[in-house]
């Protein structure tokens, strides 16, 4: 009798399985002759709600990112975040070694906030920062960020710009579906106008493809591949020497530190508890040579007797050690060329004189705006429907970033020395218009800090300081010479900040409701 039971078992288990073999013969036949390739399986994902669809013999991720700096980094992980596969292919992903991107402003570090990166600026000797010093013709004045309103976290942070980016990679690469990579990205994979991913090579030096709906390009101010998807025009009005202070202290301490310097502005401010940043301006698009000794002669004869007595000595003696570094001052208005497949990001995309520390913020929001687009999507995979879509991207960004920009630009046109009599008046005007307090600080440093993105109240300031010191001039009596300083005061305003404006778009930046592209919804 077990006998019997024995083999019955044994055929009841061949007819199953010859049963479960013919049920997947007839079900890929079916898929074949519908016109489905069955070594292609469709699923889909839900993460967080989010529902999305995944092709997984095509496509190596939904987002693939070029670069792994704060651009890159944070839109790793806010994306990966939001449940979507990312795939990041960065040059180096070894701690990088900048002299700039080292102070975030409070209005960035509440983008931070709302991106969940606050914690990156933990456990990295950041230094809070609570507003800028000015300092000019051995006068100063302190100005402090309008934090009254916000919790007691929020404030300006600087830091080793390497040690924040090597935080956030960190917390992007413990997202189970981010994965970061290093190789050298050589170009966009284009077919039929799109892109459908990136060409480089990776860390063994073998060439290699990968494939994502959408490409966002983040690799930075040196990007190869900006030339495709914007028209770049990139300035370089001058060239920062950067040195670190060591052991010493700052007249205000957690400021940033501006001195008004002839030819051109210094910055000083704390990027650990030991260490200060320096940063001297330097006008055009060299310095003078490092080997034969004419920068570090430069420093100690022109800018050292500038700079405030208690910094002037650690000055002198990091300079005579002779670790400075250069890198030139790029500055690019956003013009994109709107690429089904692609978009632009970061200073790949948009740069701004780094006179104010703006250009993180200006990344942060971008992320933020840029998330806030994608959430409602489930697929991306349509490229032309996408990219009509995030055209909003583009007048959307504006508030914020075309008031950090233009700032910054007009801020380094006023604070550089000239030789012409109006110019120097508007000079002075700047300081004495901010050493008032006040609205009259409260104003500019709250655009400063990017804590209130309107470029009406940008330009509204700038002129009142233009029209501030024509009344300077004016006053007691007016003589005709000081009136014709005073036209060419106004004259030279105008001329400093509407070619800034003119390049930011005057429609996107004061009246962004009037773009159809601000009102896109999103694609069913």
């Amino acid at each position: 009798m077990a006998d019997l039971l024995l083999i019955a078992s044994a055929f009841a288990s061949v007819i199953g399985f010859i049963l479960t073999y013919a049920f997947f013969v007839l079900r890929n036949v079916h898929k074949v002759g519908a016109g489905i390739n069955p070594s292609i399986t469709t699923k889909t994902i839900c993460i967080n709600g989010e529902c999305r669809s995944e092709n997984e013999q095509k496509d190596d991720a939904d987002v693939i990112i070029v670069g792994a700096g704060v651009a890159g980094a944070a839109l790793a992980h806010t994306l990966g975040k939001d449940g979507r596969r990312v795939r990041v292919i960065e040059r180096d992903l070894t701690e990088p070694d900048r002299i700039v991107g080292e102070l975030l402003q409070p209005g960035g570090y509440l983008k931070l906030m709302e991106l969940g990166l606050e914690d990156c600026v933990e456990d990295i000797d950041a230094q809070r920062v609570f507003g800028y010093a000015l300092f000019k013709d051995g006068k100063n004045t302190r100005l402090s960020y309008p934090l009254e309103n916000f919790h007691a976290d929020v404030a300006g942070r600087s830091f080793h710009n390497g040690r924040f980016i090597q935080r956030m990679r960190e917390k992007a690469s413990l997202i189970p579906n981010v994965q970061l990579e290093q190789g050298t990205v050589s170009s966009l994979l284009e077919e039929n106008g799109t892109i459908k991913g990136v060409m480089y090579k990776n860390k063994s030096g073998e060439v290699m493809k990968a494939y994502a709906p959408l490409t966002i390009v983040c690799d930075g101010c040196f990007s190869n591949l900006r030339g495709s998807l914007c028209n770049p025009q990139v300035d370089v009005p001058s060239c920062f020497v950067g040195l670190i202070l060591e052991n010493c202290q700052l007249p205000y301490e957690n400021h940033g530190h501006v001195v008004l310097a002839d030819p051109s502005p210094i910055l000083f401010y704390r990027i650990s508890s030991t260490e200060i940043r320096c940063l001297v301006d330097v006008p055009g698009q060299k310095v003078p040579s490092v080997s034969n000794g004419d920068l570090s002669k430069y420093l100690k004869t022109v800018v050292a007797p500038q700079i405030p007595p208690e910094l002037q000595d650690a000055f002198v003696a990091t300079v005579n050690k002779g670790n400075i570094r250069t890198m030139p001052n790029r500055s690019m208005p956003a013009a994109p060329h709107p690429t089904p497949g692609a978009l632009l990001m970061g200073d790949a995309f948009n740069m701004r004189h780094p006179l104010t520390g703006g250009g993180m913020t200006v990344a942060l929001s971008d992320i933020a705006v840029l998330r806030n687009l994608l959430m409602p999507l489930h697929d991306l995979h349509d490229s032309y429907t996408l990219c009509t879509y995030l055209e909003s991207f583009y007048t959307l960004r504006k508030p914020v970033a075309s008031t950090i920009n233009t700032l910054a630009g007009a801020l380094y046109k006023v604070f550089c020395a000239s030789p012409d009599e109006a110019r120097q008046e508007m000079r002075e005007a700047c300081f004495d218009y901010l050493s008032l307090g006040g609205v009259f600080s409260n104003g500019p440093v709250s655009l400063l800090s990017g804590l209130n993105p309107r470029p009406l109240s940008l330009v509204v300031h700038f002129f009142a300081v233009a029209i501030y010191g024509v009344g300077r001039l004016l006053l007691p009596f007016p003589s005709p010479k000081r009136m014709w300083i005073g036209a060419r005061l106004i004259s030279g305003a105008s001329g400093i900040i509407f070619p800034i404006i003119k390049a930011e778009g005057v429609r996107q930046m004061f009246f962004p409701a009037t773009v159809p592209a601000y009102y896109r919804a999103p694609p069913a």
